[in-house]
């Protein structure tokens, strides 16, 4: 299956400044791919890139088969874009804004009206339509931008810190409705709050200093090559440094030890039968698995992140 977005070697200058630096994106239809960075670390650059906000100084972009660069129309056609600030009119009311946007699509207007009733229905704005935009509250004003990023139906959809400000019952309501939009489209996802890139995305991409540097989808995120080991009468931490494929070993507390090894979970049974047969009581053996924090911590912290974006 072929992606919806291709993305390769994208390259961009501001003057002296290497913003994103050889950054390749894929999307793939129904996935939900959470794209993170600390500030500064390229991530807008690179989803006004994918957008045609912005043009790369190099590198290409298919979406859904069209190049971005010489085929705009076709290509931005497929995408729906929600900024990390809504482009929203407070003066209008819900109806007017989204015709409005239906319009700026070039929607045929005898599709405007069924469109419109779809895009209503799946952000939850049934029964707001006469409300005034800047009435609502920050919840209700993000599903609005929602519905004005799917209006034309596009298979790609951009979305940029969707939650910021949003009170936790508001969080969890556009949480859902992504999980819903992710089933039938492809998702990129911007955001810093890394519980919700666990709770909703199938795959994470880092970008870091303009560069990407993790890629993985979630299950291969959370595998790890450690495994918690607790014991009722612990032996010296030599022995159990000898059991089988543990490359080394950390005793946490008096009873408790933290193995790591590439093949430890192909060794699991090995170990228990071993901790049996020495008698060292075996009360839990478990794999331990990734945190997206801590990886994210450790591939992002250590130097600091030149703010290329505000530079620029």
């Amino acid at each position: 299956m072929s992606a919806i977005i291709q993305a390769q070697h994208l390259h961009k200058y501001y003057r002296d400044n290497h913003a994103v630096n050889n950054v390749s994106i894929e999307l793939q239809q129904g996935e939900i791919l959470g794209l993170l960075g600390p500030n500064g670390a390229g991530k807008s650059s690179c989803l006004q890139m994918l957008c045609g906000v912005l043009a790369p100084s190099e590198g290409e972009i298919i979406i859904n088969g069209a190049d971005l660069l010489s085929q705009p129309k076709q290509a931005k056609q497929a995408i729906g874009y929600l900024p990390d600030k809504p482009p929203l009119y407070p003066e209008l009311n819900i109806e007017e804004y989204l015709n409005y946007a239906a319009k700026l699509r070039r929607i045929k207007k005898s599709q405007i009206r069924n469109l419109y009733q779809q895009a209503i229905q799946r952000c939850g704005l049934e029964g707001y339509n006469k409300r005034l935009i800047g009435n609502l509250s920050k919840g209700f004003q993000q599903r609005v931008g929602i519905a004005q990023a799917i209006i034309h139906q596009p298979s790609i959809i951009i979305l940029d810190e969707p939650t910021v400000g949003l009170d936790p019952i508001q969080m969890i309501e556009i949480r859902k409705l992504i999980l819903e939009l992710g089933e039938t489209h492809g998702i990129i996802l911007s955001t810093h709050i890394l519980p919700e890139v666990q709770a909703l995305c199938s795959r994470v991409q880092i970008i870091h200093r303009g560069q990407s540097v993790f890629n993985k989808n979630m299950l291969e995120l959370k595998q790890s090559n450690k495994i918690k080991l607790r014991l009722q009468n612990a032996p010296e931490l030599s022995l159990i440094k000898t059991l089988p494929n543990v490359d080394t070993a950390e005793q946490i507390t008096d009873n408790t030890f933290l193995l790591n090894g590439q093949k430890l979970l192909a060794t699991l049974a090995n170990i228990s039968q071993q901790c049996v047969e020495n008698n060292w009581g075996l009360l839990e053996l478990s794999p331990v698995e990734n945190n997206l924090e801590q990886v994210f911590i450790n591939l992002t912290s250590g130097d600091e992140t030149q703010d290329s974006e505000q530079a620029a």
